[in-house]
C-alpha cells in the first residue's frame, strides 16, 4: 500500500453530523476517517443519540483521545469510569456516555467515527 501526503483540518470537515447537544466532524484522510466529537453539557448518548442509532446502547466502537471536558462512560457489563483531558479510551460496542459537569467534551476518535450518529 502506498501512502500519500495529506493535510486537513476539522475547520473544513468532509462531513458534519449534528444531533441534540452535540456534533461529529468527520475527516477522510489516509484511507480512513477521523472524527472530532463535541458534546455540550447535558448531553447523554442514551438521550441524544439513541433515537438516531435505534440501538439499546452505543454500538460504535471507539478509540479516542480526550481533548477537553469530562466524559462519564458505562459499559453494558457495568464497568464505569470518567475520562478527562489527556486520557485515551478504547471502548468496544455496548456503552452509554454523558457529559460530567458544565464544560463541553471534545474527543478525537480514530475508530468508530465513520458510523457515529448516522441514522439507520
Amino acid at each position: 500500500m502506498q501512502h500519500k501526503t495529506e493535510h486537513k483540518g476539522f475547520a473544513k470537515a468532509d462531513e458534519v453530523r449534528s444531533f441534540p447537544n452535540g456534533r461529529a466532524e468527520i475527516l477522510k484522510i489516509g484511507g480512513a476517517e477521523v472524527g472530532r466529537l463535541t458534546f455540550q453539557p447535558g448531553w447523554k448518548w442514551s438521550k441524544d443519540v439513541k433515537p438516531l442509532a435505534n440501538t439499546k446502547s452505543c454500538e460504535a466502537p471507539h478509540f479516542q483521545y480526550h481533548v477537553s471536558g469530562k466524559l462519564g462512560i458505562r459499559m453494558d457489563d457495568g464497568t464505569e469510569f470518567i475520562a478527562g483531558p489527556g486520557d485515551i479510551t478504547s471502548l468496544p460496542c455496548g456503552h452509554d456516555a454523558w457529559v460530567v459537569g458544565n464544560e463541553p467534551v471534545v474527543v478525537v476518535d480514530w475508530y468508530g467515527a465513520s458510523a457515529y450518529a448516522k441514522g439507520k
